[in-house]
């Protein structure tokens, strides 16, 4: 048995999830596609302060988890958010904070 198997799915879905939003790039680039509104065409690195190799992994990344949509449009790649695995990842944080709400005010 591996180690990972003691825990419970939402636990693991929970952990998947903070490690990719673990690296502020990554956060970075969630905050600019989400800024943008639309399907972004183009060069990401040019509106970031890291260079297109690096902008490329942390795409690679978010795009493995399916926070975001990419597809070849011509010579660039088009890259929005999917709505539906936003969605998601608010709902899963949002039970997790919920859950570790302290129940007993007086402690420490």
């Amino acid at each position: 048995m591996k180690k990972l198997e003691l825990f419970d799915k939402h636990q693991q879905d929970l952990a998947k999830w903070a490690k990719v939003l673990s690296h502020p790039a990554r956060i970075a680039i969630l905050q600019y596609l989400a800024s943008c509104n639309t399907c972004i065409s183009g060069d990401i690195s040019d509106h970031l302060p890291l260079s297109r190799t690096t902008v490329s992994q942390h795409l690679k990344e978010l795009k493995e988890i399916g926070l975001i949509k990419g597809e070849v449009e011509g010579l660039k790649m088009r890259y929005c958010l999917d709505d539906k695995a936003i969605e998601a990842l608010n709902q899963i944080f949002s039970d997790f904070v919920t859950s570790i709400q302290p129940q007993n005010k007086e402690c420490c």
